[in-house]
C-alpha cells in the first residue's frame, strides 16, 4: 500500500498569518524522509492554503510523485495540464465549507460533463487520473464510463461514524473495493483517517492507496513530521493482511 501524506495544513498554519512558514516545500521533504510515498495537495479555487506557487516549488522538489487534487474548473485544469503531476484526483469543491464534505456527486449531469471533460483533457496531457466518490455502486458504475483509471473512495463517512456504525462502514467500503477492482479500477482512499481509525481500511486488501493528511500533520506538532508519517506508515503496514 501507498501512503501519500497530504500536506495542506501546513499552508493553513502559514496562511493564517500570511507569512513564508511554515513552508509546504520543506514539509514534504520531511514526508519523504519519513516513508511518504508520494505527496498530496489540494490547490482550491479560493487559494484558501496551497498556492500555485507551492505546487511549482513541489513538483521541482518531491521525489516520489504529486497527487493533486483540484476542482473541474478551466484555470486549474489548465494549471494542472501545464505542471504534469504524476495522478490528479477530482474532487467537489465549495467554497463554504471547511473541508470535502463528500464525493463527486456523479448522477448530477453537470457535474458528471464538467467531470467527463475534465477526464479527457487530464489524459490527453498524460496524467493519470482519479475521482473520489462516495463508495457506492452507482459511482463506481459511473467512474468506468467516465473513463477515470483510479477511484479514491471517501471515508469520512466510516470516520464519523459511532462504534455502533463503524463496521457497517467497514463493510461498505470493503464491498466497494471490491467491486472497483472487478471493473479495473485502481482504488485509493481517504478523508478523516487518523492513527486510531485507519488499521480497518487499511486491511482492506484491494485497496492500494491512501491519503492522509491533518492526522499527521496534528501529530507532527508534537514528534516532527518525519516521525509522525514513519508512524502512521508502520500502522498500515502491520494491518495489511499480508503482513
Amino acid at each position: 500500500m501507498r501512503l501519500y501524506i497530504n500536506i495542506d495544513h501546513v499552508a493553513t498554519v502559514r496562511q493564517a498569518r500570511l507569512t513564508d512558514e511554515p513552508d509546504p516545500v520543506r514539509a514534504s521533504v520531511l514526508a519523504e524522509l519519513g516513508g511518504a510515498d508520494g505527496i498530496t495537495v489540494h490547490l482550491r479555487e479560493d487559494r484558501r492554503h496551497i498556492q500555485d506557487r507551492d505546487v511549482r516549488l513541489l513538483m521541482e522538489t518531491i521525489r516520489t510523485g504529486m497527487n493533486l487534487e483540484l476542482a473541474a474548473t478551466s484555470q486549474i485544469l489548465e494549471f494542472a495540464c501545464e505542471l504534469k503531476p504524476v495522478q490528479a484526483t477530482l474532487v467537489p469543491e465549495k467554497r463554504e465549507e471547511v473541508t470535502t464534505e463528500g464525493g463527486l456527486a456523479l448522477s448530477d449531469q453537470a457535474q458528471r460533463a464538467s467531470t467527463e471533460a475534465a477526464l479527457v483533457r487530464l489524459s490527453a496531457a498524460g496524467i493519470r487520473t482519479s475521482l473520489f466518490i462516495d463508495p457506492d455502486e452507482d459511482s463506481l458504475r459511473a467512474s468506468v464510463d467516465l473513463g477515470a483509471d483510479a477511484v479514491e473512495l471517501h471515508t469520512g463517512e466510516y470516520a464519523n461514524a459511532g462504534p455502533s456504525g463503524r463496521q457497517e462502514q467497514i463493510a461498505r467500503l470493503s464491498r466497494a473495493a471490491a467491486m472497483a477492482k472487478k471493473l479495473s479500477l485502481a482504488v485509493h482512499a481517504g478523508h478523516g483517517l487518523t492513527y486510531e481509525n485507519v488499521r480497518p481500511v487499511a486491511a482492506i486488501p484491494e485497496i492500494e492507496e491512501l491519503n492522509i493528511g491533518h492526522s499527521v500533520i496534528a501529530r507532527s506538532v508534537f514528534t516532527g513530521l518525519e516521525a509522525a508519517v514513519r508512524e502512521m506508515g508502520e500502522i498500515i503496514r502491520r494491518a495489511r493482511p499480508s503482513a
